[in-house]
């Protein structure tokens, strides 16, 4: 009976550490998510034009004119900022398959192009991964902790870091569709009847997607022949694709609320993450 009783207060102080714990990496945790969107903040830049114009599709791929005229309609105001949260699962796997899932703020500027991810991924209860994945003037981060605290993985600073970081800012531009226009720096290249590829410079960093196109004109997928994968802490270049569905009208766009992210293997997909938009808000240029 003691001894039950010992053990039950053992539990119940653990219990109680990690509550403390929770609370105090949250606070931390917070503390640098502020701190970067704060950069974020810094950077930006006036979005000229204010709206959209649709003569400024002539001469573009006929899909990407097409997918122009599917999400936009004329006169849309430029976005110039989007707060996003998302909720799905991730897998932590880097060889099977460990699906957790997860839930997430993000806070993207369009000019000058950056992002912060800020991710919180239920690994055992009690114990939240808490992830950054960002890309903020210039410099693509990856920061992983356990509770916040703990850290698990920290790449920053690099040009692989950048490019990649790059990468998913502009795979994820549908939801943000204005910023994939000219005017705000994308340069569309035809490659066939249904896929264009789409190229973002950013001071000395630089990133070309592949983009393919239902015949609605809609994106379908987003990919690249090589993107950092994060393999034992290092960054390895490999295929990598997100899928996009489920299209709704949100601020007078079209945008997808679903999605789909793998990596390409030998031995075919590994999908990484899925995810749904909870919420939407975008800011637009004034």
């Amino acid at each position: 009976m003691i001894l039950l009783k010992l053990l039950a207060g053992a539990l119940a102080l653990v219990a109680l550490v990690l509550a403390l714990a929770n609370l105090y990496g949250g606070w931390r945790w917070d503390a640098g998510t502020h701190e970067l969107r704060e950069r974020l903040a810094a950077a930006r830049q006036p979005v000229r034009p204010a709206r959209f114009d649709a003569r400024e599709l002539e001469g573009l791929p006929p899909p990407v004119q097409r997918y122009f005229r599917a999400v936009l309609k004329d006169g849309q105001p430029m976005v110039a900022a989007v707060h996003i949260e998302h909720a799905g699962t991730f897998n932590v796997g880097e060889a099977g398959e460990r699906w957790k899932s997860f839930t997430s703020s993000q806070f993207v500027v369009t000019r000058r192009s950056g992002f912060d991810w800020d991710g919180r991924i239920a690994m055992l209860p009690g114990l939240p991964v808490r992830v950054h994945d960002a890309y903020v003037a210039g410099e693509g981060i990856l920061h992983a902790t356990l509770l916040g605290l703990a850290t698990l993985a920290d790449l920053r600073g690099t040009p692989e870091m950048a490019q990649g970081e790059l990468m998913r800012y502009l795979a994820e531009a549908p939801w943000y569709p204005t910023a994939l226009l000219p005017s705000q720096g994308v340069r569309w290249d035809a490659v066939d009847d249904n896929s264009a590829r789409a190229t973002l410079a950013d001071g000395g960093n630089s990133a070309t997607l592949l983009f393919r196109f239902e015949p609605s004109g809609l994106i379908t997928t987003v990919g690249a022949d090589a993107r950092g994968r994060t393999v034992q802490g290092k960054v390895v270049p490999t295929p990598w694709e997100g899928r996009w569905w489920n299209y709704a009208e949100r601020d007078g766009m079209r945008v997808p609320l679903e999605g789909e992210v793998a990596w390409w293997l030998p031995g075919g997909a590994k999908p990484y993450w899925r995810g749904r938009i909870r919420r939407l808000a975008h800011e637009f240029a004034s």
